[in-house]
């Protein structure tokens, strides 16, 4: 179960990674021009609503298609993706991480059972028919099913989370949600997850907060940076710069799994810089991509950049002293 849940979130950030570029400038455009916005511009802000409705999960869908099947595989994900976003008005992410994959294995399920029975002259020709048949046909499922069982759950989770808002108990979500981190399920808890709610949500959100700050892993690298043995002393001040403004959460994954104590630090930071955003209403306005500090202050709304900065640094503050808590306050030879 754990490999499955470590390849399905594997899978679930090839599909949206190559596509950073386009969330970036969806954000950016969000941030700028959006009423509530940088730069407030009702021309502009025009864009943002059809680059989040079609534009961002048709590329999803295309790439989790094209990750399976090739070229091939990415049309007609593409096409089934279309399906789920025509049947619904949410945004449908989790339709397109169905959708996408499920078209490039049925292209390559098609290829398998037509291999060395088709005349390569009449090759091309049912190449293009496949697609165009496959496609319709999983967008009209798209379309009458998918989308309906996608909106009925995102709606629950949506209701779930907004529950947790309302009672001011996102704090609490630490305890789940810094565990499956560090088994490198992150993709699946930021984009599979709290992504989806937050943009099913609209406007600004701090379910957008919750997995992508740095704060709590750079304060157990920098504690490892003075407190660590050796090797961890050598290698934590390049891994802390990285996930800080890099936003590549997965290199401290492995220093918690080295000492699995360090995981309570991480919930501590996670869950204070959260409770601190609940009380100073905290959040950001779209996704933050790669989850680096720039990235969050990028995403801040007019007038929370400080409260979204400040909550990063409660985060890293936080994590390093539990950090240091844990480790004794001295150094070990191993």
């Amino acid at each position: 179960m754990k490999k499955f849940l470590q390849k399905l979130g594997r899978s679930l950030g090839d599909m949206v990674m190559p596509n950073i570029g386009a969330f970036i400038a969806w954000g950016l455009l969000t941030a700028l021009f959006i009423p509530s916005g940088w730069f407030p511009n009702e021309y502009l802000a025009k864009l943002t609503s059809p680059m989040l409705k079609y534009l961002l999960p048709l590329l999803v869908g295309y790439t989790g298609g094209r990750i399976v099947a090739g070229e091939r595989g990415a049309v007609t994900g593409a096409i089934a993706t279309m399906g789920t976003i025509i049947g619904s008005d949410m945004p449908m992410f989790i339709g397109a991480m169905i959708m996408g994959p499920l078209g490039g294995v049925c292209i390559k399920y098609f290829d398998k059972l037509t291999e060395n029975k088709i005349r390569e002259s009449f090759k091309v020709f049912v190449d293009f028919f496949s697609v165009g048949v496959i496609g319709m046909l999983l967008c009209i499922a798209g379309f009458s099913l998918v989308s309906g069982i996608v909106t009925a759950l995102t709606s629950a989770l949506t209701a779930g989370m907004q529950w947790m808002v309302d009672r001011k108990l996102i704090p609490l979500t630490s305890l789940l949600i810094e565990p499956a981190k560090v088994l490198f399920l992150n993709n699946i808890v930021g984009h599979g997850v709290l992504n989806p709610i937050a943009l099913a949500s609209g406007g600004e959100s701090i379910l957008y907060l919750i997995e992508p700050n740095p704060g709590a892993g750079l304060g157990i690298l920098l504690a490892l940076s003075v407190l660590g043995v050796k090797e961890e002393r050598t290698s934590a001040p390049g891994a802390a710069v990285i996930v800080a403004f890099g936003g590549i959460h997965e290199l401290y994954f492995p220093y918690i799994m080295a000492r699995p104590r360090l995981l309570l630090a991480a919930i501590c930071g996670s869950s204070s810089a959260l409770l601190f955003y609940t009380l100073m209403n905290g959040a950001l306005v779209a996704p933050a991509a790669p989850g680096s500090i720039i990235a969050l202050l990028l995403m801040a709304p007019k007038g929370k950049t400080l409260i979204v900065l400040a909550g990063f640094l409660i985060a890293t503050a936080v994590s390093f002293l539990v950090s240091a808590l844990l480790l004794g306050f001295k150094r070990k030879k191993k």
